[in-house]
């Protein structure tokens, strides 16, 4: 297969910036294309905390006035790969410390709609190849609402590479009023319904999904999913009219950061010969939320965000319920206050079986995903899911909703599993009937029913830990996805 030149523009990439999935995906997908004899390019806004962090100085590839704002353009490598990681700075829009998109106040910064149309400015300027560095892609693949507008503006260039959008969470829009559109000096021909008006405000992503040559999306069930009205966040209309352009390609997970075997974040590292071990991680877990060190008890683990979407309310619903239960649960997250208010609330009724630790802390995942013995991820909806499948990786258990990625990558266990059904379904998990509290109730009783079977439970351990997310099979199916649409496009360089 010919070796293609791919410019990847993400508004994040672990471990430079992450606040999310999209942060691993992108900083994954491009380091497995290029080792697939690929040459990409990494684009990224140069956040302070992203600069200061680098392990090196960059070098400076050239500065320019873009919108009336002075530009710079400084290159890296992507840490632990040999990607070429190019970095937009602008001053006025990202010198400014903490998180990429909001302030302290967890409020939008106010010129969201300013950092990143100037930053998809440069990313089309460089994949037209106007800013005289001699070196122009094949293709252009730009990733959610932030870069939604790096489609519309490669529109007006007769020479361009393909584009490809993907859609990592339907439910970010970067949606900005009249106001804000007429300052972005787009043409007046935009603001339609057919291009980039929506409801009467400007929509980034409504750029990408009217504009890109192609449409993925992070899971084929969430492909199909966003096509209707339940999924669709009100662009199921625009989604089915577009679904010959629309695929969905499963993200893969970095399976040298996720390797229980390997992991210097965990207590004591295993894998599927010497699950023994895992139980040493289990008891250390127990230990740092200050549970009893029982290992007949289930101990479940969760890392969210603490949101409706991730269906945490259905598990403080259940809590009556689940308390009865042999089991224990630790969680590890943040968000909505509310939430955050009834689990410390739930922590102080119940302390002997839940942990709770609020924020985000990197060693801590790790330490969830080995010490737990079931991860609980009841999302009403789910674009890929990243957690499950390190939780499979680890061999802890997944009990998910059936939608999205969870859909696509667990396997539910029945009630009545045999060792002869687990090599027949390939077992791997436990999968809800529906997203409810009564059907989490009931997927939780089947876990704990299967948890008292030792030999059972280590066989689905065993399937989960040995089936394949690495990113070298998505990146193919992108390949294969960047052959097609070069071969569809005689004005493409082939």
């Amino acid at each position: 297969m010919t070796p293609r030149q791919i410019l990847y523009c993400s508004s994040e990439a672990y471990p430079l910036i992450k606040t999310g999935g999209l942060g691993d995906v992108a900083g994954s997908l491009p380091r497995a294309l290029q080792q697939l004899g690929h040459e990409v390019r990494l684009l990224l806004p140069a956040y302070r905390d992203l600069v200061n962090n680098l392990p090196q100085r960059p070098r400076q590839r050239g500065q320019w006035q873009i919108d009336g704002q002075p530009v710079t353009l400084w290159q890296t490598t992507l840490p632990g790969s040999r990607v070429k990681t190019w970095l937009v700075d602008c001053p006025e829009y990202f010198d400014r410390p903490g998180n990429p998109y909001h302030d302290a106040d967890g409020e939008p910064w106010p010129d969201n709609a300013q950092r990143f149309a100037l930053f998809d400015k440069v990313a089309a300027l460089l994949a037209s190849d106007q800013l005289g560095l001699e070196w122009q892609p094949d293709i252009a693949h730009g990733n959610d609402w932030q870069c939604g507008l790096l489609p519309v503006y490669l529109n007006e260039f007769d020479r361009r590479p393909a584009t490809v959008f993907t859609i990592h969470n339907l439910a970010y829009q970067g949606l900005f009023d009249r106001a804000t559109f007429d300052q972005l000096g787009l043409p007046e021909s935009l603001w339609h319904f057919s291009a980039l008006e929506y409801h009467d405000q400007l929509a980034f992503i409504k750029g990408g999904l009217v504009y890109a040559d192609h449409l993925t999306t992070v899971s084929p069930t969430y492909a199909r999913e966003i096509q209707t009205p339940a999924f669709g966040q009100g662009m199921e209309g625009l989604l089915a009219h577009r679904a010959a352009d629309l695929s969905g390609i499963l993200n893969g997970i970095d399976t040298r950061v996720w390797n229980p075997g390997t992991d210097r974040l965990i207590v004591k590292r295993y894998n599927r010969q010497n699950l023994s071990d895992k139980q040493i991680n289990k008891q250390a877990l127990q230990a740092q939320f200050d549970l009893p060190q029982d290992n007949d008890r289930l101990l479940m683990g969760m890392v969210t965000r603490l949101a409706e979407q991730k269906g945490i309310d259905l598990v403080l619903d259940s809590l009556p319920d689940l308390v009865k239960l042999p089991v224990q649960l630790v969680i590890l997250g943040s968000g909505d206050k509310d939430y955050e208010q009834r689990l410390q609330q739930a922590v102080r009724q119940y302390p002997r079986q839940l942990g709770l630790t609020l924020g985000y802390d990197e060693s801590l995942a790790h330490r969830i995903e080995a010490g737990a013995d079931l991860f609980v991820m009841p999302s009403r909806f789910e674009p890929c899911g990243l957690n499950q499948l390190y939780s499979q990786r680890y061999g802890t258990l997944p009990l998910v909703t059936p939608v999205g990625g969870l859909a696509d990558t667990v396997v539910d266990t029945p009630l009545d599993t045999t060792g002869k059904t687990l090599q027949e379904t390939g077992a791997s998990g436990f999968v809800m009937s529906e997203v409810s509290q009564m059907a989490l109730e009931a997927a939780l009783h089947r876990a704990v029913q299967l948890y008292a079977r030792p030999a059972l439970w280590q066989q689905v351990q065993r399937v989960a830990m040995g089936r394949d997310f690495s990113w070298q099979r998505s990146a193919g199916r992108y390949v294969q996805l960047y052959e097609q649409l070069l071969q569809q496009r005689p004005d493409t360089r082939t």
